[in-house]
């Protein structure tokens, strides 16, 4: 296949996305998997830091990337989750114990795997994908992080689930009473939308990894809900940070070092990563958009993706809530062997909320910073295969992962591998 000069054009790649998308993305029936059926989690109170309602790591995000919002300004899970979907890969979450609970991000992840399986079984999408220009490919290279249209596409599925446990959290300061309403509720009141354009995308996957979001809801007389004034204000001022930040790096790289862009982008990859690579590109004084939710004429109708997206995502997520079963267990059942001398299945280990490359950078990066050789990171699995010298190494790398944000947790020899397509990245759309 001939690809053409990578070029970054945000509405080019975005008109791309929806000839993909429309008509018919979800053309093959839903095939949730067989419920009722009972799924096990662990579960675990957080630690907040004396005298904070937030952790160690979501202080530490908090006061190095989130700036100008204040820690009285969001509001952070008061328990994590552990369990196994029904693809046999490993999965961590969170809720608060004044909310609606684990059924959101257990049933989330279980709508969005019906979802991906669905795109798989769509002819029609692959069909298009493989009718492609190279010029089409071109803006996908040059404008999203993940290139590949199927990636894009699970990635913004994925991230519609995130919105909704993310702002179940926030589940008390709304007049919903179960899951079922929640979701109904968050999808009419549009801040699935909200999301995708007052947001910028690393700020919603680092915050949902930590367990926290930065955010107040005001409920309605409709009955609908909205982030209060304050909420939409430190949101802009967070984007426009990063945005501004984005571009200094690429200031200095361009004009002081006299770098291209692509040697610019390529020296500093990982602090781009952190503050949104493709902000860095962004004309300046130009409001980035998400790919998903802008418009087009297409057929002689205006059409965007994000809306077919949520609507088959919360009707698939209503549907697997009236059906799922889910009973806590015991954490022990899992074994955590962490001070056992190391052997050749202790160099094994889970990242239940590693989601994309760049958490494999970031996880990689930590290991390789205390001289841990990494022999393999699979995205498909969520497993990493690392020397470790000793278990007090071992212990020591996974506080180390914890504070990038990640959940570690020790090989589970008697979870199923099962094949499924690797998760894209975060910050795709």
């Amino acid at each position: 296949m001939t690809i053409d000069t990578p070029r970054y054009d945000r509405r080019a790649a975005s008109q791309v996305l929806a000839g993909l998308a429309q008509p018919g993305l979800f053309t093959a029936p839903l095939s949730p998997p067989a419920l009722p059926r009972r799924i096990e989690f662990t579960c675990a109170a957080l630690s907040a830091e004396p005298g904070s309602h937030l952790t160690y790591s979501q202080r530490l995000y908090l006061e190095r990337f989130m700036r100008p919002c204040r820690a009285d300004q969001v509001t952070s899970a008061s328990h994590r989750i552990a369990w196994t979907d029904s693809d046999g890969i490993p999965n961590t979450g969170h809720f608060r114990a004044d909310g609606l609970g684990p059924l959101v991000p257990i049933a989330t992840r279980e709508a969005v795997l019906a979802l991906w399986h669905a795109i798989d079984a769509n002819p029609t999408f692959f069909e298009r994908v493989s009718a492609l220009r190279p010029s089409d490919h071109a803006a996908l290279l040059g404008t999203t992080t993940d290139h590949d249209p199927l990636d894009i596409v699970r990635v913004g599925i994925e991230s519609a689930g995130r919105v909704l446990t993310q702002h179940a959290l926030l589940a008390s300061q709304t007049p919903y009473h179960d899951a079922t309403e929640f979701a109904k509720g968050i999808q009419d009141s549009g801040l699935f939308a909200a999301v995708a354009t007052r947001w910028f995308w690393e700020l919603q996957a680092s915050t949902y990894r930590r367990g926290m979001i930065p955010v107040t809801l005001v409920a309605q007389p409709n009955g609908a809900v909205r982030y209060s004034a304050e909420t939409v204000a430190t949101l802009r001022a967070m984007k426009d940070a990063t945005i501004a930040d984005a571009h200094t790096v690429m200031r200095r790289a361009t004009t002081v070092e006299g770098l291209s862009i692509p040697d610019a982008l390529a020296k500093y990859h990982d602090d781009l990563d952190l503050i949104s690579r493709q902000y860095a590109l962004l004309p300046t004084g130009t409001r980035p958009a998400c790919l998903a939710a802008m418009p087009h004429q297409m057929n002689g109708e205006h059409y965007s993706i994000l809306p077919t997206v949520v609507d088959r995502f919360v009707a698939t997520f209503l549907e697997i809530t009236e059906r799922c079963e889910i009973v806590e267990v015991s954490a022990d059942l899992y074994g955590a062997d962490a001070d056992r001398a190391v052997t050749v299945e202790d160099q094994v280990f889970s990242v239940p909320d590693m989601t994309c490359q760049h958490c494999v950078r970031t996880i990689g990066g930590v290991l390789a910073s205390m001289d841990i050789r990494v022999i393999d990171i699979d995205l498909t699995t969520k497993r990493v295969i690392a020397e470790f010298r000793s278990p007090r190494n071992r212990a020591r790398a996974f506080e180390a992962i914890r504070d990038g944000g990640y959940n570690p947790v020790a090989a589970q020899p008697e979870t199923p591998a099962r094949q499924v397509a690797a998760e894209p990245s975060e910050t795709a759309v």
